[in-house]
């Protein structure tokens, strides 16, 4: 679903059902099975544990038990039971993280915020998560159970790309009906295959006798034990339904001796057995709640349309008559398959009209439980697509909040569009999901068939079938859709058309529609970031924030936050940047819904301004503040930590490391909309030309096709005046550097016009070199003491520092020589102050106490100790009273 541009991206991960990550307990009288137990002690060895066999062998009670013994041993167990609705990749790797995080909490957060990352590479999450697993000091097992549900070629893939890739201590496993497609003789050969199959489950003899005589309590002969272990062939399955239809019988016998066939014919005839010797009233519950994939009492007894569902399961627990329980509380269970499967054909046997009828109660109950998905998928079962559409249209407004996007792909799939184009409030929900997939046409067709609608008096409306369930969104129709035509423009790169619809948005939308005007301004902000008009698109995005507080829709808040940030740091107001984000950071902790999305690009973005100030130590560790909080990162996230990493990596002289990290970056670059005035292939190109390889900087201004000649814009004016550091580190000649001076004279005159400070400290430092390689150095030292003078006030540091060895000097010049800033203030020093340690100066003369410097300079409580340190060793003292007194003697 296609968010509103600008605003942060809320979402959650999809509802999960987290009764499907509960690890089922042993069964009680367990038949013991030593030689399978032997078997499974290799586990360790192995990265795949693959138990195939068909349906009823015992596949997951084996594995239960066993994992019983692992986890008492300090291994970790995640543990996912999959069903046909996983067979998509949206929703198996989320129930796989999140797996992995109730295994071992933490584990698989930097997996989970990079796969809510809109167009992530599935190897880029599956390789963080191999590194995550690294990172695990004991045992791990990842249990996928009925993995025979799963054929989606792309889940297949991902598993492959794991399999290969797991560390030595981290092991899948999978119970299946079917072997996997996956490299199974590759991993046979290398012996990191454990298999356990059908024949290996079947109950020899003797386990068939504990089975039978101790678990069960029968009293069976030899003979008989030995007839129905040949009959069955060790089928548990077939055993269990034959123990259960056997207690209490005196012919036991001749039962034994009456039953023969194939396996579906002994299950069929075996549950008939079960069935026929239940009371009528527990007989009618089996088959009516046989509709359900998940029993709860109340959900049972809405079904039934009787009462008592919560006793009449315990009751079905306690007998063994086929029901799991999905979580410690035995609130949920579920039906064995095998079983579910007869019981569901006995009653569409018994009576052909039944199902639909249990299904709607189903849809009513789940709808009235807060799960409009299940009620939709059974309203669907039940025939009725009308009621899957209304209950689809009343949980829009709660799934835009949370920006359930896997969830709403799924409905838009479900309900047919001819059902869908006679309610206009539900095909505009869809919308925004449609164009999370690129279906653009379906998108114009939805939209232009809401305008038909709204253009009807409400008598052809009725006369024409339009059905409408959420009278409060219809009356939102207008605004809805003038936004979503400004977010297909902006997505087409066409400005003039996204502020004429943004603007028609505040002219159709009620006043009381806060978000819909929230949305206009904030794609208002958007185009006036665009085009470089920063004080417009400021303004837009306080506008939005104000109808965000007034909608109490605190969520989306921060997006803006950061986009009103990055506004200010290219207004070269670093300052007003931080108080940004310390603000946004304030908010998220008076947040009382639990942690706000976007509170993870607030430390990044505190990071970033830390970094450009060069207080690396303290960079550091907003970053890894940012990183405990993943999982609540917007879609930029992923690719602006690794930035500002990269950004480190290169002040710390790591250039490979940088160029790494920003190789990451790239694949899951993702600027949610927000202008790419900073792409990471201009900061790869930079990073080359500190490493000294020009021939790939200038690769990469092949590849953009750049010229000193291009007509100049702000989107791509970080493009340019990268374009000019590689062609002046580039052997250039006079010419070339008339041709770059002339351009950076252009981009100068640009930036200065349009208010963006760091823009213009850049380029007055990058005319520095410039002037510098045709030997001019006067011109060279005035451009670099302007940016200097610039750049001071706000702290900028690396800005100089990442253009090579070339500035450094000019710089020493600047401090050394005549031209220096400080000549009388500096004199009588050896070793004058650092511009830094001025500021720290300046400080040390006030009531501030060190921790007050430190949050003043936006350092490290560390790094302004190290500045105070310095300043004592080169003014000679020795606290900071006879500092500040040799300070004044010389004037500083």
């Amino acid at each position: 679903m296609v968010h509103t541009p600008g605003v942060s991206d809320d979402r959650q991960a999809n509802p999960l059902v987290e009764t499907k990550l509960h690890i089922p307990s042993p069964r009680r009288n367990l038949v013991t099975r030593p030689r399978l137990q032997v078997r499974l002690a290799g586990a360790a060895d192995a990265k795949l544990i693959l138990v195939s066999a068909p349906a009823g062998f015992g596949k997951t009670t084996l594995v239960t038990s066993w994992l019983s013994t692992v986890a008492g041993d300090g291994a970790a167990v995640a543990w996912v039971s999959l069903d046909e609705r996983d067979n998509d990749p949206a929703l198996f790797w989320p129930y796989v993280l999140a797996a992995l995080e109730s295994a071992v909490p933490g584990l698989g957060a930097n997996a989970r915020a990079l796969l809510d990352t809109a167009g992530a590479p599935a190897d880029a999450v599956l390789a963080t998560l191999v590194n995550e697993l690294h990172g695990v000091n004991r045992d791990v097992f990842v249990v996928l159970d009925d993995f025979h549900v799963i054929d989606h070629h792309d889940v297949q893939e991902g598993l492959t790309y794991l399999l290969d890739h797991l560390p030595e201590r981290a092991h899948l496993v999978l119970t299946s009906r079917a072997d996997p497609p996956l490299p199974l003789p590759r991993l046979r050969v290398r012996g990191e295959l454990l298999e356990i199959r059908a024949a290996d489950l079947r109950f020899t003899n003797d386990e068939a006798a504990a089975y039978l005589n101790g678990a069960m309590g029968l009293a069976l002969t030899a003979a008989d034990i030995a007839t129905l272990e040949a009959r069955t062939e060790g089928w548990i399955a077939a055993l269990q339904l034959a123990a259960l239809s056997m207690q209490g019988r005196e012919d036991v016998a001749d039962f034994i001796a009456g039953f023969a066939g194939d396996d579906r014919f002994i299950v069929d005839y075996l549950a008939g057995e079960v069935l026929q010797r239940q009371p009528e009233s527990v007989r009618r519950f089996l088959l009516q709640t046989s509709v359900l994939d998940r029993l709860q009492g109340s959900l049972c007894d809405a079904v039934t349309g009787t009462t008592g569902g919560k006793a009449a399961l315990d009751a079905l627990n306690r007998e063994n008559l086929f029901v799991i329980p999905l979580d410690d509380r035995r609130e949920w269970y579920r039906y064995h398959h095998l079983f579910a499967d007869v019981l569901r054909a006995r009653l569409l046997d018994e009576d052909p009209h039944a199902p639909a009828e249990l299904h709607r109660r189903a849809a009513d109950w789940f709808a009235g439980h807060g799960d409009p998905s299940s009620a939709i998928r059974h309203a669907l079962a039940a025939g009725d697509v009308d009621r899957a559409a209304d209950v689809a249209e009343m949980g829009l407004p709660e799934l835009r909040r949370s920006r359930e996007d896997a969830t709403m792909r799924a409905w838009v799939q479900l309900i047919p569009e001819d059902v869908v184009r006679l309610r206009p409030v539900l095909a505009i929900g869809f919308v925004g999901a449609l164009m999370s997939t690129g279906a653009l046409d379906r998108v114009d067709d939805y939209l232009r068939g809401a305008e038909q609608w709204l253009a009807l008096t409400p008598t052809a409306r009725d006369a024409a079938g339009m059905i409408v369930v959420d009278d409060a969104q219809l009356r939102t129709l207008p605004g809805a859709i003038e936004m979503y035509r400004a977010a297909l423009a902006l997505m087409a790169g066409d400005i003039v058309c996204t502020v004429d619809h943004a603007r028609r948005v505040l002219t159709v939308a009620a006043d009381d529609d806060d978000m819909g005007r929230a949305a206009a301004y904030a794609l208002l902000g958007l185009a006036a970031w665009s085009e470089g008009d920063l004080d417009s698109a400021f303004a837009d995005y306080t506008d939005s924030i104000a109808r965000m507080r007034r909608a109490g829709h605190i969520a989306d808040i921060l997006g803006c936050s950061i986009a009103m940030a990055d506004i200010r740091v290219a207004q070269g107001r670093l300052r007003d940047a931080q108080r940004l984000y310390e603000q946004g950071l304030q908010l998220a902790a008076d947040y009382q819904a639990g942690p706000l999305r976007g509170t993870a690009d607030m430390y990044v973005g505190l990071a970033e301004i830390l970094r450009e100030r060069d207080d690396r130590e303290a960079a550091a560790e907003q970053l890894q503040r940012a990183q405990e909080l993943e999982l609540f990162g917007t879609r930029q996230y992923p690719y602006r930590s690794r930035a500002v990493r990269a950004g480190l990596q290169l002040a710390a002289g790591d250039t490979a490391g940088c160029l790494e990290l920003l190789e990451e970056a790239e694949q899951v670059y993702d600027t949610d909309f927000s202008p790419a005035v900073r792409p990471i292939g201009a900061r790869r190109a930079r990073a080359y030309v500190l490493q000294g390889d020009v021939n790939a900087a200038r690769a990469w201004v092949r590849e953009r096709n750049l010229s000193t000649d291009d007509e100049l814009r702000y989107v791509t004016e970080f493009e340019h005046i990268t374009l000019a550091i590689v062609r002046i580190n580039d052997a250039p000649g006079e010419r070339d550097l008339q041709q770059v001076g002339a351009m950076l004279d252009r981009l100068l005159a640009s930036a200065e016009a349009g208010g963006r400070g760091s823009s213009v400290i850049e380029i007055l430092a990058v005319q520095a070199l410039a002037f510098d390689a045709r030997g001019d150095t006067p011109r060279a030292l005035d451009a670099l003491r302007r940016a200097l003078t610039l750049a001071e006030p706000e702290g900028y540091v690396q800005v100089f520092d990442s253009l090579g060895p070339r500035l450094s000097a000019l710089r020493e010049a600047l401090v050394t020589g005549s031209a220096r800033p400080h000549p009388k203030q500096q004199q009588g020093l050896v070793d004058p102050l650092s511009e830094r340690e001025l500021d720290v100066m300046r400080l040390l003369r006030s009531d501030l106490s060190g921790p007050d410097i430190a949050r003043e300079l936006m350092v490290s409580l560390n790094t302004m100790r190290t500045h105070t340190k310095n300043i004592y060793t080169k003014l000679g003292v020795n606290n900071r009273r006879e500092a500040v007194r040799r300070a004044e003697e010389l004037g500083l």
